[in-house]
């Protein structure tokens, strides 16, 4: 029979943690790597699980999913983040594809986001299909920073699994703002490093560009308020990290010494 190991890398979520891991108790192994919580994120892991590792040298979303995958010992892999729930319809299509086991297919899961108040089934949210479910020795990520991707054998067949991943995106705007912030520095820090720069007008058009695309063309109108309060903020998150990236070429503050006291 083959074998499944469900992946986490989490930091800071005691308050979701035992929810996502309670859903799991069906899986053969549950592998967590922290990477450096401040709160009792590893604690609440080992009720669940021995298999628990931490790893706070950060280096991007990519590099700890590459850490974490390689302590998993299942034939297949479910990488599940822990603002994730498993619904009964996708543990039934996970078990019946890993029974089947036919090593040459990796599998993408369609992800329904819960943000403040409602499902959204619309703004190009849902359904947003992600490889979840793949051959621990056929798939392996890559080192992005952000926005992190599998790198497949050539070869490999994807395919579509039925029953949603429930996402529980946001807790509240703190959690919005502060998540968003985070993920802008990884973007501008990793385009940095890449040599690449940009423009506070590139970010105005890029912000707008990803107002009217969720909002009009993907029809966040028909997810009410929250379509339009979701298409506002990731207009502003998209603008923020292009002028994060901007404001990376600007010049350093002067040493203190050469500032001249105003009249």
């Amino acid at each position: 029979m083959a074998t499944l190991s469900a992946v986490l890398i989490v930091k800071n979520e005691a308050l979701i943690l035992a929810e996502c891991l309670s859903l799991l108790a069906w899986v053969d192994e549950i592998v967590v790597l922290d990477g450096g919580s401040e709160d009792d994120s590893v604690a609440i892991a080992r009720r669940y699980t021995d298999k628990v590792f931490v790893e706070s040298d950060w280096q991007g979303f990519g590099v700890q999913r590459q850490r974490a995958q390689q302590h998993a010992t299942g034939d297949w892999i479910f990488m599940i983040d822990a603002d994730e729930h498993v619904t009964p319809e996708l543990r039934q299509a996970i078990e019946a594809t890993v029974a089947a086991n036919q090593q040459q297919n990796v599998y993408l899961v369609p992800i329904l986001p819960w943000c403040f108040g409602r499902f959204i089934r619309h703004s190009g949210w849902y359904p947003e299909h992600k490889i979840r479910l793949y051959p621990r020795c056929k798939a392996r990520y890559g080192d992005h920073r952000v926005h992190e991707k599998l790198i497949l054998d050539e070869g490999v067949q994807k395919h579509y699994l039925k029953g949603d991943l429930l996402h529980f995106t946001y807790r509240d705007m703190k959690h919005y703002l502060v998540k968003s912030a985070n993920y802008a520095d990884e973007w501008a820090q990793e385009r940095q490093q890449k040599g690449r720069r940009a423009t506070l007008f590139q970010a105005l058009i890029h912000g707008v560009g990803c107002f009217i695309k969720m909002y009009l063309v993907k029809r966040g109108f028909l997810d009410g308020p929250q379509g339009f309060l979701l298409a506002l903020l990731s207009a502003h998150s998209t603008f923020v990290k292009y002028a994060d990236l901007w404001s990376r070429a600007q010049p350093a503050a002067p040493a203190a010494k050469a500032v001249k006291p105003p009249r």
